[in-house]
């Protein structure tokens, strides 16, 4: 049993050492040793070690009502007081285990990926700045704190995606993608307001206590979920604001893996397991749709994708419409075990790709090739001799999000799905929601297959880029075998050793608690429907697999069926897959376009109008008069005036002074006139 104490300065030194790494290279790491990049690395460590003391003494303290809160007082002013803190339960637990694991191997990996970087050490502390931020959020306690953090997450991603912002396209991206998350915060700002104007509050546990007590309750806790829910949508890429996601594939692929695998697009999904129990049905209902939207529609322009990151990208925001989906069925702890499950063989397969990418590289490199582009699959084919670990690592994650047996993508897709038929089963008017679940399954199967046959197997597309590729090196290669290694089931399944089972020790210690909204189903209610289920969908769930496999065997191995004449058959339906539905171009011009009309209009009446003839003409009508008083002031005042009677006193001193002659007769003179006016006027 690990001590308060312990717990207490861990998690200070798991925020505060990142935060730490970053200060240190963004102002001495030019001057440092390999410009600081050891910085980094040893902070990270330290915090992945510490996630792990906390998460072996999670499992030998074996209790789900684990939970420790440490909180000061942050602002107060009277009846607007705001506390901030740290909330330790087993998901902060997990979470911080998955960030700092994540950010260890990004860390490594980059060492040989962005060796040479004119912006080395920038890149290391702008990592050091998104894990400080991404942890924040983890270990918040209340909504104004995991919104400041929020909000230095979107700062930091915007850092990383535009690494290269000399590229066009990297500061477009960046500036894209936190324009568009912009959006979604608007709306989770809006919903903390309502949540603490109705509970005066910010703290978690007494928004809980809060909304059971019926402090806020029918529709404008509705309102309020979905408001938050928008956060969740910015961050983890769902419809309809998914649309930054894989153009931020610009970013370094090692950001990549860190940002779109396992931290900030989970953080989404975190909060909706975090705020589970103040959603209401109608709220949940929503999310369950846009997850399960979001799942089957990102999958279907997967499928025609060419560029190996893109695929990747849009896979990404397949899977987190499946978490989503299952934090609205209910089923929340399928959400985050999915969430747990996925960041090991994405990030897997991120870095995998990255191995691949960087081969290419320096293959074109050789041949002086500034053209082909090295992402493009279609000028692979043929890898697996050349790259062995590489190949084989990304086969186990591809295994593993396929959701095939003995791996650990067969385990959380199984919970999502059998959550799912187990809603559909007690409200069947919403059965388009397993369509939704198990068509992605079969969907991701087909597509994640197609990834690895056109980029392992085959005859090579490009013979002469192909005698240039070779391994990555082995600070390359070691996070994807560790990576590779987590997607094995027996990692999640553990004490027991059964591939098909529904528990182990992350079923024991996350466990769901009952909703604080009243009427809602309760925990218990919703777990007896999904083990009911179970079994149903781990068999609907092979099948689906097995045929997405199968079809792309059938089509990108053996080659009997032909990827063009199936192109051809689904004219319309392919353009639009592969032109991602023409999202980005229906947003600019159904969007983007008339807005800037609209601005400019606001900014013609603005510069063109008030500016120009009122404000200007304010300023001139200004001078106007100021020169008139100017001239009252100095030809009228001072010159006629005030220079007039100093002209005249002038005048009468001067005159004056020829009576002044020093002779004592003449004053005597002088003053016996003066008698005599005197006499004079007082006769008369």
């Amino acid at each position: 049993m690990i001590s308060s104490s312990f717990i207490t300065n861990a998690s200070l030194l798991i925020l505060f050492l990142p935060l730490a790494a970053f200060i240190v290279n963004i102002f001495f790491g030019k001057r440092l040793p390999r410009q600081g990049d050891w910085v980094s690395i040893g902070a990270i460590v330290t915090t992945l070690i510490l996630s792990l003391l906390l998460f072996v003494g999670m499992l030998s303290n074996w209790d789900y009502k684990f939970s420790h809160e440490i909180y000061f007082s942050w602002i107060d002013m009277g009846a607007f007081k705001v506390d901030l803190g740290f909330w330790i339960d087993n998901i902060t637990i997990v979470m911080l285990l998955v960030v700092s694991l994540i950010s260890t191997m990004t860390h490594i990996f980059s060492l040989e990926y962005m060796k040479g970087d004119i912006r080395y050490n920038r890149y290391y502390a702008y990592l050091g700045l998104f894990t400080f931020s991404m942890n924040g959020i983890v270990l918040a306690n209340n909504l104004m704190s995991l919104y400041i953090f929020w909000e230095l997450v979107g700062v930091s991603s915007y850092l990383l995606i535009g690494h290269w912002f000399e590229k066009h396209s990297a500061a477009d991206a960046s500036k894209k993608a936190f324009l568009t998350n912009r959006v979604g915060d608007i709306g989770f700002f809006i919903g903390i307001m309502i949540m603490f104007t109705a509970i005066g509050s910010f703290n978690f546990q007494q928004l809980f206590t809060g909304v059971s007590n019926g402090m806020i309750s029918g529709s404008l806790l509705t309102f309020a979920g979905l408001g938050l829910f928008m956060g969740a949508v910015g961050k983890s890429s769902q419809f309809p604001l998914h649309i930054w996601l894989p153009d931020a594939m610009e970013g370094p692929t090692p950001v990549s893996a860190l940002m779109h695998a396992a931290t900030m697009v989970a953080a989404g999904v975190y909060l909706t397991v975090r705020l589970f129990p103040i959603f209401t049905t109608d709220a949940l209902i929503v999310i369950a749709y846009i997850g399960g939207f979001t799942a089957i529609f990102a999958a279907t322009i997967a499928i025609t994708q060419n560029d190996i990151k893109k695929v990747l990208a849009y896979s990404t925001v397949s899977q987190l419409g499946y978490m989503i989906l299952a934090v609205g069925v209910g089923n929340y702890t399928a959400a985050f075990f999915h969430l747990l499950t996925h960041a090991m063989f994405k990030a897997c397969l991120f870095y995998g790709s990255g191995s691949v990418i960087h081969a290419m590289h320096h293959s074109l490199h050789e041949l002086h090739d500034h053209d082909t582009d090295s992402q493009d699959m279609r000028n692979m084919g043929g890898f697996k001799s050349k790259m062995p670990i590489t190949s084989l690592t990304m086969t186990i994650a591809t295994l593993a999000i396929a959701g095939v047996p003995l791996f650990s993508g067969f385990l959380s897709k199984d919970a999502i799905l059998a959550g799912t038929l187990s809603f559909v089963d007690h409200h069947p008017e919403h059965w388009i929601l397993a369509l939704f679940g198990f068509g992605a399954a079969a969907i991701t199967a087909f597509y994640m297959f197609r990834l690895i046959f056109l980029t392992f197997y085959g005859e090579p597309k490009m013979p002469k880029v192909f005698e240039g590729i070779h391994e990555s090196p082995k600070v390359m290669t070691y996070p994807l075998i560790i990576l590779a290694a987590l997607s094995f089931f027996i990692f999640y399944t553990l004490p027991y050793f059964n591939p098909f089972a529904d528990y182990g020790w992350f079923t024991k210690l996350i466990k769901a608690t009952n909703s604080a909204v009243p009427g809602n189903p309760t925990a218990k209610e919703i777990y007896d429907g999904v083990h009911h289920a179970h079994y149903t969908a781990m068999a609907l769930s092979l099948i689906v697999a097995s045929l997405g496999i199968g079809l792309s065997f059938m089509m990108y191995f053996k080659k009997k069926l032909s990827p063009q004449n199936w192109a051809k058959r689904f004219g319309v339906l392919y353009r639009l897959s592969l032109n991602k539905y023409y999202f980005d171009e229906n947003y600019n011009r159904f969007l983007y376009q008339p807005f800037l009309k609209l601005c400019n209009m606001v900014a013609y009446v603005d510069w063109d109008l008030y500016d120009k003839y009122f404000i200007n003409g304010f300023g001139h009508i200004t001078k106007l008069l100021s020169k008139i008083t100017g001239r009252l002031d100095y030809d009228g005042l001072d010159q006629t005036i005030v220079d007039g009677i100093g002209r005249v006193a002038n005048s009468a001193g001067e005159n004056l002074k020829t009576v002044q002659t020093g002779r004592l007769q003449n004053y005597m003179l002088f003053a016996l006139i003066g008698v005599i006016i005197i006499l004079v006027f007082q006769t008369t």
